[in-house]
């Protein structure tokens, strides 16, 4: 399944990173999302001062809301897929957010315990996408795995040997 198939309506948050809102909404009629952007040249971004007040603003947006926030990290200077998602942990999800919870990273934590966004623990954009896009019917294996498995087989014949004895040195050994 593709996002083309099922589409999210993706819209700029005004006064974004105010309140909790985060700096886009991204809606879909099972599943919405608010998305805190950060790009930096860094592959760790520390969630300090402004940023941590910010992230605690999420939080209880999506505990009061039953919303999963996230945070998308762009590295700059990246080849390929840039983007990697984690979630802000809360404990309010049901339904598809909760299963899809389990498949998004949360956001990792210092050794002092302060949560901060390290670009090599998150989710790859791509991964997050067909996460998300799957359809609630599809199971967790892809088409050409599932038409696989489905392909019927002949059964092959059974050949069956005869054991030989073991030689006499051998008698030695046997437990």
């Amino acid at each position: 399944m593709q996002v083309i198939e099922r589409p999210f309506l993706v819209v700029r948050a005004a006064g974004s990173g105010m309140d909790g809102s985060g700096d886009l909404l991204a809606l879909r009629g099972d599943i919405s999302f608010p998305i805190e952007v950060k790009t930096r040249a860094d592959k760790k971004v520390y969630l300090t001062g402004e940023n941590a007040a910010q992230l605690e603003q999420m939080r209880e947006i999506g505990e009061r809301c039953g919303l999963m926030p996230l945070y998308a990290h762009r590295l700059k200077g990246s080849r390929g897929d840039s983007w990697r998602i984690f979630r802000v942990d809360t404990s309010t999800l049901t339904g598809r957010l909760a299963a899809l919870s389990r498949r998004i990273p949360t956001l990792p934590l210092t050794r002092n315990g302060n949560p901060h966004l390290d670009w090599e623990q998150g989710l790859p954009l791509h991964q997050f996408l067909g996460v998300v896009c799957r359809a609630p019917d599809e199971e967790g294996l892809s088409r050409l795995v599932q038409e696989a498995l489905s392909t019927p087989t002949e059964a092959a014949e059974v050949i069956e040997v005869e054991a030989e004895p073991l030689p006499a040195w051998m008698d030695r050994f046997r437990v």
